[in-house]
């Protein structure tokens, strides 16, 4: 069992809340303008009737009263408690305070004008339910006040009526007395229009106060036990008592106007709908009173009547009433169908046709003619039609026309009173006495089509006949139809045919038909004539037939009848459905299954099924519509129906399973997967024509597509705020403006809050530094390793060179300066042999320099800046140009396999920019940075080619030889050159390479690169 509490709904926002405190207001006195009540000019029994009892939910039975709060909810108190009903659901409620008293046998119920729901109990407990609180109000009186009734007031209070403390009323938070209390049992009361307090007692009749005395009401009584009390315009009262109905005119009680049928019946309740119908609940059942006199809801019926003990009309305009069985609902579909049990003579009928008169005419499929009006039907027996079969009815003003199975065709004149016929058969120069339709056109001349043997046209007093030997597509003519232009058309079971200016033209299923086999016409709006075949709708305009290629397959069944009605909307009668489509819509094919209204039982309808007459489907003069189905002939008002907004509540929330309670602020934890929102549309009479449409705010990016199911779910939603909306649609598909929110929000777990998150990204950014260094660490390790390697074979391969080719050139050249020193001095050898010992210095010289660039430097060798400099002491001519060395950033300490390699490779630059570039000046440029060395030489020489820089020069390996040692260390070297800016060479080495700190102190120079790059970047 379920509490109260559980189904709280969220505060609405203000407007909402006056909106629906108007509506508490108004529904108890039907001022509401936003639906009418049920159409007082049907038959009782032309209602929809729905009940609820032990087979459809409600267990709960004999039920005792009905309420309806502005929620729109049903509230049903019955001897075993209360329950809540949406349309679908009984929900039995309880309180969950153990303070509170159970919630049984309830007696009555009241709603207030704050949408409080009043329930009074057996026990003469008096609770007030609201918002999800429920409150003991009995207690605020002294002692056992001993609760005999309950009413509503004008001004939307609550009075009682109690055995010690009289008649009180409740209004803000206190009770006041009224009147005192009685010695009679006081069991109904009611306030009329003028202010009067009236009193209804078990056996001492009726009383009323007022401010200044009591009346005493006796005389004109049926009887002195007064059930209940209805009040009525200008301070008039009806008074339903144990022997009939009486009514309090506002001088005396008197029940001289009413009905006799109302008369010594026991009455139990009252309600009057807001178009004035009285209906009385009574032991032989319900009734309905108004102008057109009493109808009871069981009149023809075979099972016996229930007395009715409570009624109630809901903010839709249904009315319902309650009896032993359990809840029983009326309310007005969309058609009003007559049959047997609204007086015709059958329920089986076949062509019909309404006159100017407003007559109904129609025939039943066994035979016979009748017409209908305001409830009365009459036969028509002239010429043999009462045993005649009636194929079809035309007509207009005071003429109907008749096609007969045997009798020919027949002319009815129904003026002054009186029915006149004229029979028109073979003799007369009819086609065929077995006439199956007929038509009157513009010019008042009559068309007659047989069974099987073509076309009989009757004009000027006599018969014109055409068959398919003057053009007819098949002598079987079903339907005929008069075109804008004059043409008429001739509906056959071989196709369709027309006639313009004597001139015929046919059209088949090659031409666009959906089948040859043509049942009716209908000229239309647009100057469209549209179709019905056997195999579906088609149209014919602009010379050209179009067949309806809407995807719904029952338009794809035989069309038995079509109308199009005064809002240019298409109503076609198929083998088994009734369907309203937008004639714009199907023009320009546009149209799809949810543009379909397919009408079924629920709708007023007792068949679903057409019947296949000329005429089915007919538009009377006052734009009604009719049908003749195979069970009844239904008749719609397009015009009339104003089907109400629906109320969207959102009833609970479960979270994995588990329901959540809706407070003020929703909060759920992410570590719940499944989030099911149930909700309900609030029409309590058709539920299952409620569409939804819903959309989570902060998920959704639009609406959803509309779903008859009531409830929405979500899985794993992420932390963060939500809101859940959701709206509706009534049966003719109106969305309604009020729509059910709730906000939600889903709480972070602990990971994934941004403290967390943080946290571990700032763990992890640590973790991939750390490996970040002992991966450099190995590296340098690694380069360090080979760069020993490396400078110990150049130490190898310098000493051999040393202790052999050098020390061999050394002796050579020693020996040769002997033998040149003994050569006389005017030999003419003498200056060969001085150039060779010249050039064998020089040879001996490079050599030198060759080892001494193979063998390391020692730490304290200078620094870049001052070997660069000290290079200018090697050149010829230094005074010829400008030589500068620039130095940029705090000096690093370099490793010194880096240092040599780098200082080799602007060696060699600056050698060639002295040798080769012819320029004014030069300049060494050295920046020191934590992230990388770089070393650039620029001259404004005459340049260099740029294929000597792509590949070098023939014979010379100086730019190959710096390529080579650039990529042996790892660092980058860049050579630009042009004719008119000279020279550059940039050379930059890493820092995790050049720097002896990387080994060192990883962390310290990691800071410094970081410091360094932070000071670029600003």
């Amino acid at each position: 069992m379920r509490d109260f509490n559980t189904y709280r709904s969220r505060p609405a926002p203000v407007l909402h809340r006056c909106s629906k405190l108007l509506l508490a207001i108004l529904i108890p006195f039907g001022l509401t303008t936003t639906t009418r009540a049920l159409d007082g000019k049907r038959a009782v029994s032309q209602y929809l009737h729905q009940g609820w009892g032990s087979g459809q939910g409600l267990t709960t039975t004999p039920v005792n009263t009905i309420a309806q709060t502005p929620d729109g909810y049903l509230w049903i108190g019955s001897s075993k408690g209360l329950l809540r009903f949406d349309g679908q659901t009984f929900l039995p409620l309880q309180p969950r305070q153990p303070e509170m008293p159970p919630i049984n046998q309830v007696l009555s119920l009241a709603v207030d004008a704050g949408g409080g729901l009043w329930m009074w109990l057996q026990n003469n407990g008096i609770l007030r339910y609201q918002d999800g609180h429920l409150e003991d109000v009995i207690s605020r009186l002294p002692g056992e006040s001993g609760v005999t009734a309950i009413a509503r007031t004008r001004d939307g209070g609550i009075m009682l009526s109690t055995l010690i403390n009289g008649i009180v009323k409740f209004s803000g938070s206190n009770f006041s007395t009224l009147a005192p209390s009685r010695t009679s049992v006081v069991i109904s009361l009611a306030e009329t229009t003028d202010g009067r307090i009236w009193v209804g007692t078990r056996e001492a009749g009726l009383y009323y106060l007022d401010s200044q005395h009591q009346y005493h009401a006796i005389q004109g009584l049926p009887d002195t036990k007064i059930n209940c009390l209805l009040p009525g315009a200008d301070g008039k009262l009806w008074i339903g008592t144990d022997n009939g109905l009486a009514l309090w005119d506002g001088n005396e009680v008197t029940s001289h106007n009413v009905p006799a049928a109302l008369g010594h019946i026991q009455i139990f309740a009252i309600l009057n709908d807001r178009d004035s119908n009285l209906w009385i609940g009574s032991a032989h059942g319900l009734l309905r009173y108004n102008s057109d006199g009493v109808s009871s809801l069981n009149k023809g019926s075979q099972q016996p009547s229930t007395p009715v003990t409570s009624l109630l009309e809901d903010r839709e305009g249904n009315i319902w009433f309650s009896d032993s069985v359990g809840v029983q609902c009326l309310h007005d579909g969309a058609f009003a169908t007559y049959t047997t049990a609204e007086g015709l003579p059958s329920d089986d009928n076949g062509p019909i046709f309404v006159d100017s008169h407003s007559r109904v005419w129609f025939s039943p499929l066994s035979g016979g003619l009748y017409w209908f009006l305001n409830g009365h039907v009459h036969r028509i027996t002239n010429a043999g039609l009462g045993s005649d079969i009636v194929y079809s009815i035309t007509g207009s003003g005071d003429d109907v026309w008749v096609g007969r199975q045997r009798g020919g065709l027949t002319h009815l004149r129904t003026g002054n009173g009186t029915v006149t016929s004229s029979v028109y058969t073979h003799s007369e120069g009819l086609a065929q006495n077995s006439v199956y339709s007929v038509y009157q056109d513009r010019d008042a001349s009559i068309w007659a089509g047989t069974l099987t043997a073509g076309v009989s046209h009757l004009t000027h007093g006599r018969f014109i006949n055409y068959t398919t030997r003057d053009g007819l597509a098949s002598n079987s003519v079903s339907a005929f139809e008069q075109g804008h232009d004059g043409t008429m058309w001739f509906a056959t079971a071989g196709g369709l045919s027309s006639l313009l200016h004597n001139q015929w033209h046919g059209y088949h299923s090659q031409d666009g038909l959906p089948s040859d086999d043509v049942i009716c016409l209908l000229q239309g709006a647009h100057e469209v004539l549209w179709i019905g075949t056997a195999g579906g709708l088609a149209y014919f305009s602009e010379g050209v037939i179009h067949p309806v290629s809407a995807s719904p397959p029952f338009l794809h069944e035989a069309i038995l009848g079509l109308v199009e009605d005064r809002t240019e909307a298409l109503w076609v009668a198929t083998t088994s459905h009734l369907l309203k489509l937008k004639v714009r819509d199907l023009i320009r094919g546009d149209i799809s299954s949810k543009d379909i209204r397919d009408y079924e039982i629920e709708d007023g309808l007792r068949s679903r099924q057409g019947v296949q007459r000329t005429r089915s489907a007919v538009l009377d003069n006052s734009g009604r519509v009719w049908f003749s189905m195979s069970h009844g002939i239904s008749l719609l008002n397009p015009t009339l129906r104003n089907t109400p907004l629906v109320t969207v509540h959102i009833e609970g929330v479960q979270v994995d399973g588990n329901s959540a309670d809706l407070n003020d602020q929703v909060r759920l934890s992410s570590a719940h997967h499944r989030i099911v929102f149930n909700y309900a549309g609030l029409s309590l009479a058709e539920p299952d024509r409620v569409l939804f449409r819903y959309r989570l705010d902060g998920f959704d990016e639009d609406w959803s597509e509309p779903v008859s199911t009531r409830q929405a779910i979500y899985t794993n939603l992420d932390p963060g705020s939500y809101r859940f909306r959701v709206i509706a649609s009534n049966r003719d598909g109106l969305w309604n403006g009020d729509e059910g929110t709730l906000p939600f929000r889903i709480e972070p777990a602990l990971w994934q809050t941004a403290g967390f998150q943080a946290t571990c990204a700032l763990v992890l950014g640590c973790l991939v530094f750390f490996a970040y260094r002992i991966r450099m660490r190995q590296l340098i390790k690694k380069a360090d390793l080979r760069f020993e390697e490396r400078l110990a074979e150049r130490t190898r391969i310098a000493q051999e060179l040393h202790d052999t080719l050098l020390q061999g050139f050394l002796s050579a050249s020693m020996q040769l300066h002997v033998a040149v020193e003994q050569v006389p001095a005017d030999s003419p050898a003498k200056p060969s042999l001085d150039r060779i010992l010249q050039l064998m210095g020089e040879v001996i010289l490079e050599g030198r320099n060759a080892l001494r660039g193979l063998r390391p430097t020692n730490r304290s060798s200078p620094s870049l800046e001052q070997a660069f400099t000290a290079t200018l002491q090697e050149m010829t001519d230094p005074d010829k140009m400008t030589y500068r060395v620039v130095v940029e950033g705090s000096p690093l300490p370099v490793h010194p396999v880096i240092r040599d390699e780098v200082y080799r490779i602007g060696r060699e630059a600056l050698l060639n920019a002295f040798r080769h570039s012819h320029a004014k000046s030069i300049e060494v440029e050295i920046e020191y940075d934590a992230r990388q060395l770089r070393v650039k030489v620029c001259d404004d020489g005459c340049g260099v080619e740029q294929s000597v820089l792509d590949r070098g020069r023939e014979g010379h390996w100086g730019l190959t030889g710096m390529r080579e040692r650039a990529d042996s260390v790892g660092a980058k070297l860049r050579l630009l050159s042009s004719s008119n800016a000279g020279t550059e060479v940039d050379l930059t080495v890493p820092g995790h390479i050049a720097y002896e700190a990387f080994a060192k102190n990883g962390f310290a120079t990691w800071l410094t690169n970081l410091l360094s790059f932070r000071f670029k970047e600003k």
